[in-house]
């Protein structure tokens, strides 16, 4: 049995209540009575893309556990390689990542666009994801996990920065029975639908939880709200369950 915690939407800045809501997080998953296998942090990590919010994430991501971390739309390329990533050179390519953990296999994509909001796979993204899954055996479990959902979540002015296109990571999705869902943030709110036949489940926000419209007016996001976390629990005859917390 496989559990993950997973979260997102830190957006991290030089406000003292960014840091305290993700520190409150991490130290909560810390002191579980059993560990999780792994913390998965679905970007939005910075609020202003600057180094020394990465360098502060880094600080606060600091965990015994794996920490597996991608990046929103609010992160810049070259400050998260050089303050979170601890690279000299830093750089705008796509920041993708593989990383092996308890026997499953997570593919970090990088949805972000530079200097824009919504969601993009681009070639080398796509061709990386394919890369990777052409040398995982179909008994191996695979999650993919990037920031922006792939689907409409109906929320008028989220789902107008969702991924687009979503057709040609659903062919690929479709054609790999290895992968066992999609992992996605930039939503601030725990949701649960489906993706190319398989489970897409979106993190609760950190620094704030969105409102949706059958909620009456008011603000984007509710602020007042406590940060969440989802965990999945992936079992021995390959189903995924998600309980969403709140971490108060």
């Amino acid at each position: 049995m496989l559990t993950i915690a997973h979260l997102g939407d830190t957006h991290l800045d030089d406000h003292p209540r960014s840091a305290e809501r993700t520190a409150r997080v991490m130290d909560h998953l810390h002191n579980l009575a059993r560990p999780v296998d792994a913390i998965l942090i679905t970007g939005d990590i910075a609020e202003h893309g600057q180094v020394s919010e990465y360098e502060l994430a880094a600080k606060l991501f600091a965990s015994p556990h794996p920490v597996l971390v991608c990046p929103g739309n609010h992160d810049v390329r070259d400050a998260y390689r050089k303050g979170l990533l601890g690279e000299a050179d830093g750089g705008d390519r796509p920041i993708n990542s593989r990383h092996d953990v308890a026997g499953a296999i997570f593919l970090l994509a990088d949805s972000s666009v530079p200097g824009r909001d919504d969601g993009h796979l681009d070639e080398e993204t796509m061709g990386w994801l394919r890369d990777q899954l052409a040398t995982v055996a179909t008994d191996v479990p695979v999650f993919i996990a990037f920031h922006h959902p792939p689907v409409a979540l109906h929320h008028p002015v989220i789902d107008d920065s969702r991924l687009l296109p979503a057709d040609p990571l659903a062919d690929l999705v479709a054609a790999h029975p290895q992968v066992v869902a999609v992992l996605t943030g930039h939503f601030h709110t725990a949701a649960a639908s489906t993706f190319a036949g398989r489970p897409l489940r979106i993190a609760p926000g950190v620094i704030s939880t969105l409102r949706m419209p059958w909620e009456g007016e008011g603000p984007l996001t509710d602020q007042r709200q406590p940060p969440g976390i989802a965990f999945h629990v992936y079992d021995d005859a390959g189903l995924l369950t998600t309980h969403y917390r709140v971490v108060i």
